[in-house]
């Protein structure tokens, strides 16, 4: 379960109804056996859109939601809404997906998201530094355990590709930007275990090997401990 911090009390009761959206493959393994899939038929997502007046879509769908992503991509499109994908899969990145949103003139953000100080944007800071300061990265991994669904979730690797695919680009881009290059078995990010305990509370473990001036090894060691939702949602109320 997500167990988070209140920072705020003063919302008033604005009457909202939460509507029966589409499962497809929303629902994994593991999710599955605490969530309970709601009766009923799907709700009609783009009559709710335009009767709102909605201007932005927000998708903070579970890691691994390939075709419930695609399938609310389609009816954003359809509703004329702008879209923030903080989920790992590709949309924003993908050019057809690109050219509907242009086509219709539409805003597209995503995909994934980087916390406001995360794991991710901690790791490619320090991978820049180091290549600043002309020592190449020869190996790294950032491993990052928490408590919450999100963790949970991606206890089922098949659901990973995105993932591991997303936050290890975020790091490899850096070096390739340098016209440097790495062994990908000399590299490791991503989620690595669930640990209950810790509720929101996500753990980085991230080291990076390198060498120095007189070909000198040397390696760097950093532990971040961050409550994982509102890291990112902060970034996402801006986007």
């Amino acid at each position: 379960m997500n167990y988070l911090s209140f920072f705020s009390s003063s919302f008033p009761h604005l009457n909202v109804k939460v509507e029966r959206g589409m499962t497809h493959d929303g629902l994994g393994k593991y999710l599955s056996e605490i969530i309970e899939k709601a009766p009923g038929s799907t709700s009609d997502v783009v009559d709710i859109l335009k009767k709102a007046k909605i201007d932005v879509v927000i998708s903070y769908l579970p890691v691994g939601s390939e075709e419930a992503t695609k399938w609310y991509v389609e009816q954003i499109l359809e509703a004329g809404c702008a879209f923030v994908n903080c989920i790992p899969v590709f949309i924003a990145s993908e050019k057809y997906w690109q050219k509907r949103f242009e086509k219709k003139n539409l805003p597209i953000i995503g995909d994934d998201i980087k916390s406001q100080v995360g794991a991710t944007i901690l790791h490619r800071t320090l991978v820049n530094l180091y290549l600043d300061r002309g020592m190449p990265i020869e190996r790294t991994y950032q491993l990052n355990t928490g408590g919450n669904t999100d963790f949970l979730n991606m206890l089922e690797r098949e659901r990973l590709n995105s993932k591991k695919k997303s936050k290890t680009n975020a790091v490899t881009s850096q070096i390739r930007a340098r016209d440097l290059d790495i062994d990908p078995d000399n590299v490791h990010v991503g989620p690595s275990d669930y640990v209950p305990w810790q509720k929101d509370n996500k753990l980085c473990f991230l080291r990076i090997e390198s060498r120095h001036f007189g070909d000198i090894p040397t390696h760097l060691e950093c532990r971040l401990s961050v409550e994982d939702s509102p890291n990112s949602a902060g970034v996402v109320i801006d986007a």
